[in-house]
């Protein structure tokens, strides 16, 4: 199978299993399949999808650096935009549906409440770079965008205390995905430190 078959076929995976929660839930509504509490049903399982995709999207660097797939990079913008509809999903029910777009009320649940207050944090952190995910933005902010993409790991980590702050019993899933996002960061640094490493030889050998 030729490369750019191989990366269509993976885009076509990524927008069914990016789309399915959403026909789930509105199939649910629908058929009546989400319990006696639908909105903290949804709620949850819009938040829950939102930080999978986001863990999938830091996937692909250190996926592509080991499979030497280059071109798999061209889905990481995908899985970052889906992870930001699902936010944005997210958000909107917490302030259409249960906050009823009481800006008071709001207000006071983001003051009051930690785990709402990490989740917006990570809500408005996410903003920026759905904005400026375009060639377009990458092309006017140059190095900066790079800098600015940074942002999905505090947004990440943001995210999975998020997740696990909002548990009453279970842990077992927040934690899974702390320890996930756990091992891409620590590859990430590592992937740093290598290259720091790297260029400071060969500093020392033009030098020499």
């Amino acid at each position: 199978m030729n490369q750019k078959l191989a990366l269509e076929l993976l885009k076509g995976a990524i927008w069914t299993g990016a789309l399915a929660p959403l026909i789930w839930m509105v199939l649910g509504y629908r058929y009546d399949w989400l319990g006696a509490n639908p909105i903290e049903k949804i709620t949850h399982l819009t938040g829950k999808t939102a930080l999978v995709l986001l863990l999938a999207t830091l996937m692909v660097t250190p996926v592509r650096r080991l499979s030497k797939w280059n071109r798999l990079l061209l889905v990481r913008r995908l899985l970052g935009l889906f992870s930001f509809f699902y936010v944005s999903l997210h958000f909107a029910i917490w302030a259409g549906l249960d906050m009823t777009l009481m800006l008071a009320w709001m207000a006071e649940d983001i003051a009051e409440r930690p785990y709402v207050t990490v989740g917006f944090a990570a809500f408005l952190i996410l903003i920026p770079l759905a904005v400026t995910s375009t060639k377009g933005w990458i092309r006017r902010l140059g190095p900066r965008w790079t800098l600015i993409h940074k942002g999905i790991y505090p947004a990440a980590a943001l995210g999975a205390i998020h997740f696990y702050w909002i548990q009453k019993a279970d842990f077992s899933e927040p934690l899974l995905f702390g320890v996930a996002f756990g091992v891409l960061f620590g590859y990430r640094i590592v992937a740093w430190r290598n290259r720091r490493s790297r260029l400071s030889r060969q500093d020392v050998h033009l030098g020499a």
